[in-house]
């Protein structure tokens, strides 16, 4: 009876009740704090409150009742996983997960002449942030001539999914940003997003070019960058290169060129041979 009295006063709040949502953000498996503080509340008798936590419509988070923490009510993923701070009016979620995102509400209610009233109601709105790993480039080697190279960047085990990856490609004192694709993927069970982006530059000779990822996280999150990957080509390096690639390419020609002669000699031989017995037997 207690509980469905409990969540008609959370879908129903009477008239002059003002909500306020907090924005709150906690670290994975670190503790969130949700603030349920309102005015006069010293002024307050906590024997004479019944406070509320629940998440969404349906899930109980914590129960206070009239100075007593109350656990018969509670969601079984929310028991001995909550703390209430009754002098700041905040509950402490502990080992807070990506599973616990969501909307709180906390309703407090007075006891006035028996009955319970409303006098307060608060909503959090849980984020929960996992550190991505620093941006990490490497240099994948494909067989292409130089100056042409291709590069990976990639960054893992971070939350909520990020924006966008941007390189950044300088040389002679200037600045390129360039936007490439993004892959995403997102593990099933942790939850965590593992990023990849692949990049195709060509790189000026005797020039040195330094190239960075950015990973954009958002607004309030910032980014992470790379450390530099420098790149510079001499001209005799790419002259050395083009004359390794040639000189099998030329070696494989002439062997043909041989072979397909050997072979054409020995086949005129053997005409020649023919000729001879045939004329040998008139």
């Amino acid at each position: 009876m207690e509980v469905c009295i409990f969540f008609l006063y959370a879908m129903i709040l009477l008239p002059g009740v003002a909500a306020s949502v907090h924005q709150v953000k906690s670290f994975l498996n670190h503790t969130a704090y949700l603030s349920c503080y309102f005015p006069n509340s010293q002024k307050t008798d906590i024997k004479d409150l019944r406070v509320f936590w629940q998440k969404g419509a349906v899930e109980v988070v914590h129960e206070v009742y009239y100075g007593q923490e109350k656990h018969d009510n509670l969601s079984p993923k929310y028991i001995n996983r909550t703390k209430m701070d009754m002098d700041k009016w905040t509950l402490q979620l502990l080992n807070a997960g990506i599973v616990d995102e969501g909307q709180y509400t906390c309703i407090i209610q007075h006891r006035d002449k028996g009955s319970p009233k409303v006098i307060h109601t608060s909503e959090c709105l849980l984020h929960i942030i996992a550190n991505y790993s620093q941006p990490e480039i490497v240099w994948l080697h494909t067989g292409e001539l130089k100056p042409n190279v291709n590069l990976s960047c990639s960054s893992s085990g971070g939350y909520p999914e990020p924006k966008q990856m941007t390189w950044l490609i300088s040389h002679n004192n200037r600045t390129y940003r360039l936007m490439r694709h993004m892959d995403v993927s997102q593990d099933a069970v942790t939850k965590l997003y593992n990023v990849t982006s692949k990049l195709n530059i060509t790189v000026p000779k005797n020039t040195l070019t330094n190239i960075s990822c950015l990973l954009h996280l958002g607004e309030q999150l910032g980014s992470l960058v790379s450390v530099p990957l420098g790149i510079e080509i001499q001209g005799k390096e790419m002259e050395q290169v083009k004359i390794n690639f040639f000189v099998p390419l030329i070696s494989a020609i002439v062997l043909i060129t041989l072979l397909l002669g050997f072979v054409m000699l020995k086949k005129n031989r053997n005409i020649s041979s023919t000729h001879q017995s045939v004329s040998l037997a008139v």
